[in-house]
């Protein structure tokens, strides 16, 4: 595994690093091998808590942080006070990773360490202006710098045994809203609310776009026929959460769909 062993390199080169870590199979896995290269006097895990943040992932970076025991904390941003992130034009993303550095960056100045986010080379094609505000604070992305794309930090994590491996990507739940519809904690809540009840169906990799009184759900194309077959409990399950319409996207679930409004390739 030759991109593991650069990404050992690059950590070792760091020497100290406070790793962004919202449970994704990146942060996770990058946790995960800082821990395991550095230790815990010189790796931490740090999860940014706000209210988009879903509470399910925010309690299994908790779980994970005990299997491992890596060191952890938690820090609460400040997104939502920012006019300019609720307004949810396109540079939202770029917004909550200065609130997220703004966190980050007095616990790595403390330790003498560098921040360092789970970005992968799949993740520079896409629209994502979170990347380059946090490269202009000084984060690093010790992933690309090792090579490692999506698949290869899914396979990577596989073969070290972490259960992390195959998780759904889970962007935070700004990200369902089109760009341009403002961010409220009541509209977190809501789109919380209906995920969690879907999860709670049995459906793992979704999606709840919010579309004011509209939902529509996206999972992927080989669970559009479970979707249908339990019609009912799902229409009863996201109406539950708020909505008065419940669609279901038959393209499926796509990353990042919404930035086709930006002329961006949904991944």
């Amino acid at each position: 595994m030759p991109e593991l062993e650069q990404l050992r390199c690059r950590l070792a080169e760091l020497d100290r690093v406070v790793v962004a870590f919202s449970g994704g199979a990146d942060s996770a896995f990058l946790a995960w091998v800082a821990h395991d290269t550095l230790g815990p006097d010189r790796a931490l895990a740090a999860t940014a808590v706000s209210p988009s943040l879903a509470a399910f992932e925010r309690e299994d970076c908790a779980a994970l942080a005990s299997e491992w025991g890596l060191r952890w904390v938690e820090v609460h941003t400040s997104e939502l006070d920012d006019p300019a992130y609720r307004r949810n034009d396109a540079d939202r993303c770029s917004h909550c990773k200065d609130a997220l550095l703004d966190a980050l960056l007095p616990l790595a100045q403390r330790d003498g360490a560098a921040v360092v986010l789970g970005v992968n080379l799949d993740d520079l094609g896409d629209h994502r202006p979170g990347q380059l505000a946090a490269a202009r604070r000084g984060a690093r992305f010790p992933l690309v710098e090792a090579g490692f794309d999506k698949a290869a930090v899914r396979e990577t994590s596989r073969r070290l045994g972490l259960r992390t491996w195959d998780k759904p990507a889970a962007a935070c739940l700004a990200s369902r809203l089109p760009y341009g519809t403002p961010v409220t904690v009541g509209v977190l809540g809501q789109v919380e609310r209906a995920e969690a009840a879907l999860r709670a169906l049995g459906f793992r990799a979704l999606r709840v776009r919010h579309y004011d009184d509209l939902a529509r759900i996206e999972v992927p194309v080989e669970d559009l026929g479970r979707v249908i077959a339990a019609r009912a409990d799902v229409v009863e399950a996201v109406r539950a959460a708020g909505y008065r319409y419940v669609t279901l996207d038959l393209e499926g679930l796509r990353s990042g769909n919404l930035n086709q409004a930006l002329g961006v390739r949904a991944g």
